[in-house]
This record gives structure tokens, sequence and C-alpha cells, in this order.
């Protein structure tokens, strides 16, 4: 279930996942998580082939939607687990009120208020091969340039969430953090 969400942002109701990406995708809630390490590399992943939206698709490290009345934070520490194997790991948000509209080819919708986060691994990750094909560590300075730049082909929510995290600072593991009050809620 995903939950659906009003034009200011507030959970409405509720709906199958399986039903709510189509060519008149409702505005919906969702995360994005970007995961480091220590030397300040991202972790870029590959989504698998069988995604709805943008199969095969790099994009940043972890994406996913909170269940009803889970708060957002949670469901990204239960999605970087489940797909990354990073048990442990803490998020927080960088920009909390990120929100963006993309059209496949296939005229597929994203319609998504899409909390950012940012979180730092300690220790080895664990990809899931029914949602992950692929990972890369890569500095985040090269990352950044290559999206900004054209370099690196990415989802279409990285490329517009990468343009805003390089407003945020060069230093990845020292940008500002939003207040849990600031993430729009899964509560109905």
């Amino acid at each position: 279930m995903v939950v659906l969400l009003d034009e200011t942002g507030r959970a409405v109701s509720s709906s199958p996942k399986s039903t709510v990406h189509t060519d008149r995708t409702p505005l919906h809630l969702a995360f994005s998580c970007y995961l480091f390490d220590d030397q300040r590399r991202i972790l870029m992943t590959r989504r698998a082939a069988h995604k709805l939206t943008w199969p095969h698709v790099w994009t940043n490290s972890c994406c996913g939607h909170p269940a009803p009345n889970e708060p957002v934070a949670e469901a990204v520490t239960r999605r970087l687990d489940q797909e990354l194997g990073t048990a442990g790991t803490t998020p927080e948000p960088v920009l909390p009120r990120f929100r963006y509209r993309a059209v496949m080819a296939d005229g597929t919708v994203e319609n998504e208020l899409c909390p950012v986060f940012r979180a730092v691994v300690d220790g080895p990750i664990k990809p899931d091969p029914a949602e992950v094909a692929d990972v890369r560590w890569l500095p985040w300075s090269d990352v950044a340039d290559g999206v900004l730049n054209g370099l690196y082909d990415v989802s279409p929510w990285c490329k517009e969430q990468v343009a805003e995290l390089v407003r945020l600072g060069d230093d990845p593991l020292t940008w500002p953090t939003a207040s849990a009050a600031e993430v729009p809620s899964s509560i109905l």
C-alpha cells in the first residue's frame, strides 16, 4: 500500500502500489536515500530489470514508499536493510519536501512527494538482486559533477535531487539535516 496525498502534502488515503503507477499517477508519498561511506563515496545502484518504473536505470542508493501510518524514517531504514543489507543504519532527512513528476517513454508517471535522506554505512552491504541489478561506490564529487554535466545517465528524480543536494555543500557528511517534523507524514 502507498499513501496518497492532497496537494498540500497531507495523507488522505491509501491504495495498492500495483495500481498507483499509471499514466494518471496520483500524488503519493515516497522517499529517496543517498548512502555514503566514511570516504564520502556514494553507493549508486542500478534498478532491477523487472521494476515497473525506470527498470535497469542507475539511480541513488535506495528508494521506496512508506506504508500507511509508518514513519518515513522507519520506512527508509526498513528499505535500506531489505534492499542493501544495511541493518542499523540511521537515515537523516536533508531535503524533506522534495517533489517531482516524471513521465516514462511508455506514459507511466511518477508523481511523488519524496523526502530525501542521507545515511552513512558502517560495514559491508549485501544488495538484494531482486531489487538491485548492480552497485558502484563512487566519490560524491564525481557523481555530482557527472550528473549535473550530463555525463551520467540517471533516473529523473536522482538528477533533480543531485541538483538540490549540491547546494547543501561539498561534503555530504556535513549537510544540514531537517527536523522530523518537516518530513511529510504517512499517518492517515
